[in-house]
């Protein structure tokens, strides 16, 4: 055994040499889900995905009556005099669809995409969210 694959665990490791964007279709090949995290206060959904190497015309965002719907993959080309050792990420594109019950307001969702990480404020319809009662 080398001193590099005793460093590194033979279950985290991607092929160097596999290159799933090398001209296949998103639909065609198998997906990855990427990480995600989910927050809820009083008048939103504050949703956080960590998309690394992932540009902005590479990600596609759908928001459909009960789903949202996050898809995309890495824009990474291997150099031509690169020769790869090991990688840590795959290039295999990704895909996150989360179902909600009619509680976001579509109309008003707002996502940012800086530094690999995906920002999304996810505004809950006026209907479900709570309200204080007097009482007399």
């Amino acid at each position: 055994m080398s001193l590099f694959q005793s460093l590194v665990s033979p279950f985290n490791r991607t092929p160097a040499s596999a290159d799933a964007s090398a001209g296949t279709r998103l639909d065609s090949v198998p997906t990855v889900r990427p990480a995600y995290e989910i927050k809820e206060t009083a008048d939103a959904f504050g949703l956080v995905v960590h998309l690394p190497g992932v540009a902005r015309e590479d990600l596609e965002i759908t928001a459909e009556d009960e789903v949202i719907r996050i898809a995309g993959r890495r824009g990474w080309k291997r150099p031509e005099s690169w020769t790869p050792l090991y990688r840590e990420s795959t290039d295999a594109p990704f895909e996150l669809t989360l179902s909600h019950d009619h509680a976001i307001d579509l109309e008003r969702v707002h996502a940012e995409l800086k530094d690999g990480v995906l920002r999304a404020s996810l505004p809950k319809i006026e209907a479900i969210k709570p309200r204080k009662i007097a009482v007399s």
